[in-house]
Order: structure tokens, then C-alpha cells, then sequence
């Protein structure tokens, strides 16, 4: 992050300091969205992991502040421990397979678990598509020690692997009403603490 995005943000915090410390890191959060690659030397390149030829080939790069930087395709996610969720989007109701994003963080050495505390509610995991199209969840909505939904990276609707338009990878999250942030196309994942 350059100084220039830093004084930014710190205007964009004074000038909502009203609002609960949540609302200020969310807020942040949605800032750091908007202003391009995260810092730190694991953003270097969040384009580079669909290639348009062979969707199915792809990898999904997970980084940030995670102690394992990892890259997964679809044989590395399919040893992790699989779920399923039944969720609808727009009225249409499906069954979805894949991975709970909690169990990919872990994977990667995010601070989950007991170590989800303190300085560390202020992480949040920035999900980004293909065309760009970036959502972000705080850390501890992903948490099951926090809440009992389950969002999932997704590579299967129903037994069939997600079309080149929905996948390789696919972010549901059944709790919710509105399907915002059911990401298509993820290619990065990225754990970020929102500034101080």
C-alpha cells in the first residue's frame, strides 16, 4: 500500500468516526477493494490464475496475511474435506459441493480457530473474480466459532463441475438473502487486516 493510500484511508477513518469500530473496518475494507492489489509481496500478480482457454485448469491463489501462501487447483481442493450446501439465488434453488472457505484459510495458516482473537477480529478475506469483481467477508463470518453458516469455495453444482461461466471455482454463502457475494470465477483469496 503506498503512503498516498494510506493517507486516504486515515481521512476516510476520521471522517467516519462516528460509527461503530465494525462499521470503520468494514467500511476499510471495502476502501482497500477499491484502491487495486493489496500490499505486501504475496499481491504481486491477482490476475494470473484463470486462463481463458481451459477454465477447468485453473488455480486459485490463497495469500496475505496467512502464514502458508498456497495455490490450489481442482485435485488440491478435492483433498481437503468436502461439504455440501443446498442454497437459492434469485429463486432458484441448487445443491453446490466443494470446500468450506474456513477449511481453505486454515489450509493456508490464517489465524482461525483460538487464535481468531484480539488484533486479529480486524482480518478479513478479500474473494476476487476473474473480471476483477471483488467481495470481502470479515474473518470471523467464516469462523464456525463465530456462526454456524457455512460459505464454501464450490466446484460442483449437483455432481457435475461448475460450467466455464460459474467456475472452476464458486463462492456460496447459503445464509444469505441476496447473492452479492456468490463470487463466479474466484481466482484469489486474500487475508487482509483492516489499517489501524
Amino acid at each position: 500500500m503506498t503512503d498516498q493510500h494510506r493517507r486516504q484511508l486515515a481521512d476516510h477513518a476520521s471522517q467516519v468516526a462516528i460509527l461503530p469500530r465494525w462499521m470503520v473496518a468494514f467500511a476499510l475494507a471495502l476502501a482497500l477493494g477499491g484502491l487495486g492489489a493489496a500490499s505486501g509481496a504475496l499481491a504481486e500478480n491477482p490476475d494470473r490464475a484463470v486462463p481463458d482457454e481451459h477454465p477447468h485448469v485453473a488455480s486459485i491463489v490463497v495469500a496475505g496475511e496467512v502464514s502458508r501462501p498456497l495455490e490450489f487447483d481442482l485435485a488440491a481442493l478435492s483433498k481437503l474435506p468436502r461439504t455440501s450446501v443446498t442454497a437459492s439465488a434469485h429463486g432458484v434453488e441448487g445443491h453446490w459441493q466443494g470446500v468450506a472457505l474456513i477449511e481453505i484459510l486454515r489450509a493456508a495458516g490464517a489465524p482461525v480457530d483460538e487464535a481468531l482473537r484480539g488484533r486479529n477480529l480486524s482480518l478479513y478475506v478479500r474473494v476476487t473474480a476473474a473480471d476483477g469483481y471483488r467481495v470481502v467477508f470479515a474473518l470471523a463470518e467464516l469462523d464456525p466459532k463465530f456462526r454456524a453458516e457455512r460459505t464454501i469455495l464450490a466446484d460442483h453444482e449437483g455432481d457435475q463441475l461448475l460450467s466455464a461461466d460459474q467456475g472452476p471455482f464458486r463462492i456460496i454463502a447459503p445464509a444469505e438473502k441476496r447473492p452479492g457475494r456468490w463470487v463466479r470465477q474466484v481466482t484469489r483469496i486474500d487475508v487482509l487486516r483492516a489499517p489501524d
